[in-house]
C-alpha cells in the first residue's frame, strides 16, 4: 500500500472514531459488561513496581487509561490520538475531574510520535495498536520515545482459543455487537470494523514476536477473561 492510500485510510479511521466519540464510552462499558474497566486497572497494575514519573498513552481515545494511570502517582501523563473528537470527550472528563495539571492530551500520529527519543519512563496503549496502519512502525515509534529501562504495557483484544468460548465469542463479535453498535452509535460501519480488526490482529505469541522485532525485550503476555483480552508487556 502506497503512502497516499495509507494516509487516506488513516484519515478514514480518524473520521470513524470522530463519528462514534459521543457514544464510545457507553458502548465500551455496555458491550463488555463493564469488565473493560477492570482490564485497564490490571494493565496499569503492571507498572506499579516500575513507578514511572512520565507516561505516554498512545491512542488514548477518551483518556480512560490515562486517568487510571494517575493511581501510580506520576508527575505527568501525556495522551495522544488521531481523533480530535475522541480527545474532546477525554478533555471534558479530565476537566470535570480537575486533572488538567496531571494529564495533557494532544492530536498526533502513533506511528510518528512528536516527541524526542527517550522522553518517557513508560508507554502504554489500550485497544489502540490494532488500529495502527503499520503495526511495526507504531511499535518502533513507541520504543523510540521510551527511556532505557522503561516499560511498555499494551492492552488489546484477543481471540479465545478454547471451545465453546471461541464459538460464542465469534458469534457475539460478528453478529450481535455490530447490530447493537449500529443502533446506539448510528454509525453503519464502526462496529463491523471492530470485530474485523480484532480477528485480523496478530495476537498472543505472534504479537510478542513482533514486539521483540521492534526492539522490546523481556516480552510477556497475560490472558484476561478466558482470552477475550490480553495484556502485553515489554522493556527497553
Amino acid at each position: 500500500m502506497d503512502k497516499t492510500n495509507l494516509s487516506r485510510k488513516k484519515d478514514q479511521t480518524a473520521e470513524m472514531f470522530d463519528n462514534i466519540s459521543g457514544n464510545y464510552d457507553f458502548l465500551n462499558h455496555f458491550l463488555s459488561a463493564g469488565i473493560d474497566i477492570l482490564w485497564r486497572k490490571k494493565a496499569i497494575g503492571k507498572l506499579k513496581n516500575h513507578q514511572p514519573k512520565t507516561i505516554l498513552d498512545v491512542a488514548t481515545g477518551t483518556a480512560d487509561l490515562a486517568i487510571e494511570a494517575l493511581s501510580l502517582k506520576p508527575e505527568q501523563v501525556t495522551g495522544i490520538d488521531i481523533s480530535v473528537k475522541m480527545l474532546e470527550v477525554g478533555k471534558k472528563k479530565i476537566a470535570t475531574k480537575k486533572l488538567e495539571s496531571q494529564i495533557h492530551l494532544e492530536v498526533g500520529d502513533a506511528e510518528n510520535l512528536p516527541f524526542k527519543d527517550e522522553s518517557f519512563d513508560a508507554v502504554m496503549s489500550a485497544f489502540g495498536v490494532r488500529n495502527f496502519e503499520n503495526l511495526e512502525k507504531g511499535l518502533q515509534s513507541m520504543n523510540r520515545v521510551m527511556k532505557k529501562g522503561g516499560m511498555v504495557v499494551i492492552l488489546e483484544f484477543s481471540k479465545p482459543k478454547t471451545f465453546p468460548i471461541s464459538s460464542i465469542y465469534k458469534l457475539y463479535f460478528k453478529r450481535v455487537l455490530p447490530i447493537i453498535g449500529k443502533v446506539v452509535s448510528n454509525h453503519n460501519s464502526a462496529y463491523t470494523y471492530l470485530p474485523n480488526s480484532v480477528m485480523e490482529f496478530p495476537d498472543g505469541d505472534d504479537f510478542l514476536s513482533i514486539m521483540s522485532s521492534c526492539g522490546f525485550t523481556d516480552c510477556k503476555s497475560q490472558s484476561l477473561t478466558l482470552g477475550i483480552a490480553t495484556i502485553y508487556t515489554g522493556k527497553k
